[in-house]
C-alpha cells in the first residue's frame, strides 16, 4: 500500500510542476539570451547520459580500447551523423556496427 501512495505522490508532484509552467506560459516572456541558452539543454543532457555509458560500459573504469563495442558504435554513429545528417541512417548503422563489433570481439 505504501508503494501506491508513493506512486500517487510522484504523479501529483510531476503534474503540479508541469502544469504550473502551462499556467504562466502566456503571461511573461523569457529574455532572448535565456531562450537561446535553453536550446542547449537537450544536447547537454543527452551528452551527460550517453558519454558515461559509452566510455564506462562496465561501470567501473574508462575503457578506450578497440574491444569496447559501445565506443566503436558511438564513433561510427557520430561520423555517419556528421556526414549524412540523417537520423535514421545514423541509428541503423550505429546499432549495426555496435552489434556486429560486439559479436566479432565478444
Amino acid at each position: 500500500m505504501n508503494e501506491l501512495y508513493l506512486i500517487a505522490g510522484m504523479a501529483v508532484v510531476t503534474f503540479v510542476i508541469r502544469y504550473s509552467m502551462f499556467v504562466v506560459a502566456g503571461r511573461f516572456e523569457f529574455p532572448a539570451r535565456l531562450n537561446e541558452a535553453l536550446g542547449y539543454v537537450p544536447p547537454a543532457v543527452l551528452t551527460a547520459i550517453i558519454v558515461p555509458a559509452v566510455l564506462m560500459p562496465n561501470g567501473e573504469s574508462i575503457d578506450l580500447s578497440w574491444t569496447n563495442a559501445y565506443l566503436v558504435g558511438a564513433v561510427v554513429a557520430a561520423v555517419i551523423s556528421w556526414t549524412s545528417k540523417n537520423l535514421l541512417l545514423t541509428i541503423v548503422v550505429g546499432m549495426a556496427v555496435f552489434f556486429g563489433w560486439q559479436w566479432l570481439v565478444g
